[in-house]
């Protein structure tokens, strides 16, 4: 992979910063692998994630999906089960689903919990919580609004987060996606990174952004964005 990755490169210009258009064309003129490879976004943001007031982590729905399907578990109960199964979801259930996924089940890709189950479920945090799969109300998995969450996971909405270097790793869809859509994704991304800023950040927030395919080199994207005083 190293070879391929420096023979991408150069054809690039690594000195330079390209527009979220010019960055994706990019990609998807040079993505070469034998698979439909993942584009991603990655961004360095200028925060302190050891501080509770400079943590950074939301949703959002992209425009075009992910170009995956996503595999929903719904813990719930009552009429909030059968909203679950209504709206789609793959799995659902109650201290039943809670027992199945303690025994070690752990067919989906994400789950969701209604706040009244939170209690039962919070001994799945040891078996979850290291995979990046228990519930979170910040990621909107603990809701009470379960065909609407459950509609946007299967449509393409997508948690982000800032991990301990302060960088923010998230998919942006398949480089099959044709290049208007590819792009207006990455933008959404940038977009919604830089919507949820902490107050508390001072200086530049977004350092640096690229877009990458799985087997491709990064490409620097240019960011619009105010410096705080």
């Amino acid at each position: 992979m190293g070879k391929r990755i420096e023979n991408l490169k150069k054809g690039l210009d690594l000195e330079k910063k390209y527009t979220v258009k010019e960055a994706v064309a990019i990609l998807k003129k040079t993505a070469n692998a034998k698979f439909d490879e993942t584009v991603e976004v990655h961004m360095k943001l200028g925060v302190d994630v050891k501080q509770s007031d400079q943590q950074v982590r939301s949703t959002v729905s992209l425009p075009h999906g992910t170009g995956k399907t996503k595999k929903v578990a719904v813990i719930a109960k009552g009429e909030k089960e059968k909203e679950a199964q209504a709206a789609g979801a793959d799995i659902y259930g109650g201290t039943e689903l809670i027992e199945k996924i303690f025994g070690g089940f752990m067919d989906f890709d994400v789950l969701v919990v209604t706040p009244d189950m939170m209690k039962d479920a919070a001994k799945l945090g040891k078996t979850l919580g290291p995979k990046g799969l228990m519930p979170n109300p910040k990621s909107g998995t603990v809701t009470f609004d379960v065909a609407k969450t459950v509609k946007e996971l299967k449509a393409g909405r997508i948690e982000f987060k800032a991990d301990p270097q302060a960088i923010v790793h998230a998919v942006a869809g398949k480089i099959s996606f044709p290049e208007d859509k590819l792009a207006e994704n990455v933008q959404a991304v940038i977009d919604a990174v830089l919507k949820v800023k902490p107050s508390a950040s001072k200086g530049v927030y977004m350092q640096s952004v690229f877009v990458s395919s799985t087997m491709g080199a990064g490409i620097s994207v240019i960011v619009e964005q105010k410096t705080a005083n």
